[in-house]
């Protein structure tokens, strides 16, 4: 007997879309009931076979947005039918999940193609002739360049997460890998922030796209309290210890800039007691995959990694992100941060900063249009008062138990109570004891200070930008890809902007050469490239 479809436990928005009956089955399997903003304006388009920019931040449904319509059109004629490239590998497992939890009652096939795994299994997996191949960059390039992906014409290619690969330097490579694509396919480029690079890659490789931006006024979530703490240098340490004790996250990523200070921090966390690990890009596939598993599952509850490593993650339940260091950039911020206060949650962010980077932080808020409060690291009894206070809270909160209430019979008229719960609370206790220095960081007055230099600072930066045309300029660029602005002023510069695209996508196709005998005249310059991987 098939199992019976729920209009009211799926949600009218989702039937409205018109999906066949076994993806519905598989919307209700994943728990989904109403669609996010970017299903709701991405769906309908990538269903009718339209090209799709769509910029949206993290955590707000985009594989599902693209995945659900992808199951919905496919042929299942024993081809390659959709190609999905991510900037990792740890993004391309993660996609590969969804797809196949969506897909559970469409019985679809996927295969992850990235570095770490051997050529020799990912072969015998393509030859199965799975409907979906989920790819990261450089490991596909190497399937494409040495002629293992047979008879390739997928029909809709997707970009996830464009921005990242930007920033990890595969901009050329996923140019490349257009030109052994054919020409007749549907392109979905998704992207957190919409970088000028990102713009002229849409324009060359998408024809007449549908565009979407569901990002708010402000870039980074609302549903996120964002905070920033001032200390010295050598406190960093001390200071992320003292909040992680103060916040008693659920669980937590901590970001490092550098692959030996995740190992570093994580290796003195475990030392204190706490159940960390680390994750970077030297670590080996099978060590990466087993600390994302032990997060997953709290067999850790705090994550030290690195940007990259941590790229694409999607665990449930992140309560707090901490920034060891200021990020390099605002996108890299956005990104960061967006590993929580996921599915409507509320998430906590809290950075750490010297005064020396109090510019970069300025930069930071002004580019993001994020509201980051100043706060002072509490003192050690502000702590334990704190973590007191939530340890009786969460006494209070817990069910009392069958188990309980018989040994509280036994024990009652052979033992004194007030005894009992002391010796009780002395063992929850025991481990919670606050250690470091009393005062990290600077004090109320001292932050005071340098909050109103901030302002200062930024109130002269607002002048000069004011007097300079050409900073004027950065600024309404920043404002147009930030802030809605005038909705119809930009839709009309947004239309402009692509019909300018169309010659460097007639360049592009120019250079595009063939692939399994296609007809595209192959250019100098890719003759010449070709000359040169050969030698």
């Amino acid at each position: 007997m098939k199992k019976q479809i729920d209009r009211w436990d799926i949600g009218e928005g989702f039937e409205s879309f018109g999906f066949k009956k076994n993806v519905l089955r598989g919307i209700k399997e994943a728990g989904f009931t109403e669609p996010s903003p970017i299903q709701k304006e991405a769906i309908p388009i990538i269903l009718d076979g339209l090209d799709v920019i769509a910029q949206a931040q993290t955590g707000t449904g985009k594989t599902a947005a693209f995945g659900l319509p992808l199951i919905n059109n496919l042929k299942n004629d024993g081809s390659i039918e959709v190609l999905i490239v991510t900037p990792t590998r740890e993004l391309a497992m993660q996609i590969s999940d969804e797809i196949f939890k969506l897909g559970k009652f469409n019985r679809v096939k996927t295969v992850s193609l990235f570095g770490g795994q051997p050529i020799k299994r990912q072969i015998e997996l393509l030859e199965k002739r799975p409907q979906i191949i989920i790819a990261t960059p450089g490991r596909l390039l190497d399937h494409l360049r040495n002629e293992r992906l047979k008879n390739f014409y997928p029909s809709v290619v997707v970009l996830d997460e464009s921005d990242e690969m930007l920033d990890m330097g595969f901009l050329d490579d996923i140019e490349e890998i257009f030109t052994y694509l054919s020409n007749d396919r549907q392109t979905l480029l998704f992207s957190a922030t919409m970088p000028t690079p990102i713009k002229h890659l849409a324009q060359k490789i998408l024809n007449n796209p549908k565009l979407i931006k569901v990002t708010p006024d402000d870039a980074t979530n609302q549903d996120i309290s964002q905070r920033y703490y001032i200390i010295n240098e050598q406190e960093r340490e001390d200071a992320i210890v003292r909040l992680i004790d103060s916040e008693m996250p659920q669980r937590a990523i901590i970001f490092t800039r550098m692959k030996k200070e995740a190992d570093i921090l994580s290796e003195r966390l475990l030392v204190r007691g706490y159940k960390a690990g680390a994750l970077h890009g030297d670590m080996d596939q099978r060590d990466r995959v087993k600390s994302i598993k032990a997060f997953k599952d709290s067999s850790i509850d705090i994550l030290v990694a690195t940007d990259i490593a941590a790229r694409g993650l999607d665990i449930s339940g992140v309560s707090h992100v901490f920034n060891f260091h200021i990020p390099l950039n605002p996108e890299s911020y956005v990104h960061r941060i967006g590993r929580t206060g996921r599915a409507g949650k509320k998430g906590v962010a809290i950075t750490l900063a010297t005064p020396l980077e109090f510019k970069e932080l300025r930069r930071i808020k002004e580019n993001t249009k994020a509201s980051i409060a100043l706060y002072e690291i509490p003192s050690i009894q502000d702590t334990m008062d704190k973590k007191d206070s939530n340890i009786l809270e969460r006494i209070l909160k817990h069910e009392i138990s069958d188990d309980a209430l018989r040994l509280y019979e036994q024990m009652r008229g052979n033992a004194d109570m007030t005894q009992l719960v002391c010796k009780l609370l002395s063992m929850v206790l025991q481990d919670s004891k606050v250690l470091g220095p009393n005062k990290i960081g600077l004090n109320k007055k001292d932050l005071n200070a340098l909050q109103l230099q901030l302002d200062n600072e930024g109130r002269k930066g607002k002048r000069e930008d004011k007097q300079s045309p050409r900073n004027a300029n950065k600024r309404t660029t920043n404002k147009r890809s930030l802030d809605k602005g005038n909705r119809s002023n930009r839709n009309k510069e947004e239309k402009e902007y692509w019909e300018k695209g169309q010659n460097r996508k007639k360049d592009f196709k120019d250079r595009q050469k063939p692939q399994n005998k296609r007809n595209s005249k192959i250019s100098k310059e890719s003759n010449k490239k070709s000359t040169k991987r050969k030698k």
